[in-house]
């Protein structure tokens, strides 16, 4: 069977990049919130955080059925002012960027960890704000962190396949990621030909993303160090 390739990794690439950009603001927050609050209790929004990391990925593709399928929780309250996520691509997103949420959320938190509070507290008695301290001393400093976050969520939003299929189904040029795409394959007889293209695909995409990583935090630490 010949893959509709093309159709295959614009849809992966838009799901990806899409569940990396909705889930950046509410990681940074979360991270943020981890590392500098000391509020009691925050142990438990820590857990909830790390649940997709512990639990199996079709177990989180069921969860997010029950909530936000059409008769769900969520969804059906969604669906009738037209926003719908089950058997869609959009909700083939909402899967990967729950899946890559706690990746991207323990990258900056670390990156905020290693800021001496020192140098926040010296910007407050200098008379900035919380926020223009946030924006103008500590954000800078944990660029690298963020960057490192990101081609995380985003590559393992690429590669998320359980939750996926769980949720939204195996649906062509609708909810057919790469990894949903080389399954089928690999279930036609003599499909084993467009699966090795498709994983070519798939392994191009994650070098250039990793290389471009790289180059851009590299570029973003001297820039912090020459600040």
């Amino acid at each position: 069977m010949e893959p509709s390739v093309w159709p295959v990794v614009t849809l992966s690439l838009k799901v990806a990049l899409t569940a990396t950009v909705a889930a950046l603001p509410l990681a940074l927050a979360v991270a943020v919130l981890l590392s500098r609050s000391r509020l009691p209790g925050l142990w438990v929004v820590n857990v909830i955080v790390h649940l997709p990391l512990i639990l199996p990925p079709v177990v989180t593709g069921y969860l997010l059925l029950v909530l936000f399928g059409r008769r769900g929780a969520v969804g059906a309250w969604l669906a009738d002012i037209g926003i719908v996520f089950a058997f869609n691509w959009t909700g083939a997103a909402l899967a990967a960027g729950v899946m890559s949420f706690p990746l991207m959320v323990r990258a900056i938190r670390l990156a905020v960890d290693a800021v001496d509070p020192r140098v926040e507290a010296a910007s407050r008695n200098l008379g900035a704000g919380p926020v223009a301290t946030f924006v103008c001393v500590t954000l800078p400093l944990i660029a690298p962190g963020i960057l490192a976050g990101i081609i995380i969520a985003f590559a393992k939003a690429l590669g998320e396949f359980g939750a996926t299929i769980t949720f939204v189904s195996n649906i062509p040029d609708v909810t057919r990621t790469l990894p949903l795409a080389i399954y089928t394959e690999l279930q036609v007889p003599g499909g084993e030909a467009g699966a090795a293209v498709l994983v070519g695909i798939s392994v191009a995409i994650s070098v250039v993303a990793l290389v471009g990583s790289e180059v851009l935090a590299g570029r973003a630490a001297r820039w912090v160090r020459g600040a």
